[in-house]
């Protein structure tokens, strides 16, 4: 599951990046909480980390606020997760980026726990590595694009 923190920063990329094919103005945090849904607290964190990773930049002044500077298409939605949440795989003997070994492993090569999530998780990776901000904007259905049914409310 992907937190509160991360679905908040997707939204606001979301708003930012709308922003930018409308009037591409910068807008202030209020209005990106406004317009997205996402409590101004957890933004201001949020576009702080988006601002350094690159994705938003930030204007002094009375015109001043966030805008989008890198194009949807090329941001990645394992980008921005990994980026707020940190590394995506389930096990840490899994991790590219963040690899450390099991404690409790004896041998890579032979784990069963090992094996089934590794199989699960490099299907996931391939998936949400090609997946992009301008992905996530376009698809109005995206439960249908994967086979999912979409599920009533309070199941």
């Amino acid at each position: 599951m992907i937190t509160h923190k991360t679905k908040y920063a997707l939204k606001a990329l979301m708003v930012l990046a709308d922003e930018r094919a409308g009037e591409g103005e910068a807008l202030r945090i209020e209005e990106i909480a406004e317009r997205s849904g996402a409590p101004k607290r957890f933004l201001e964190h949020i576009l702080l980390d988006l601002k350094r990773a690159g994705l938003i930049g930030s204007r002094r002044g009375r015109k001043g606020g966030y805008e989008m500077i890198k194009e949807p298409k090329r941001v990645s939605l394992a980008e921005v997760l990994r980026l707020i949440d940190g590394p995506m795989a389930p096990l840490p003997c899994l991790s590219r980026r963040a690899y450390q070994r099991c404690e409790d492993c004896k041998d890579e090569q032979t784990c069963r726990v090992r094996a089934v999530f590794g199989g699960f998780y490099a299907t996931y990776i391939l998936m949400i590595e090609s997946l992009t901000l301008a992905d996530l904007m376009e698809d109005s259905r995206p439960l249908e694009t994967f086979g999912l049914p979409e599920r009533a409310a309070g199941e």
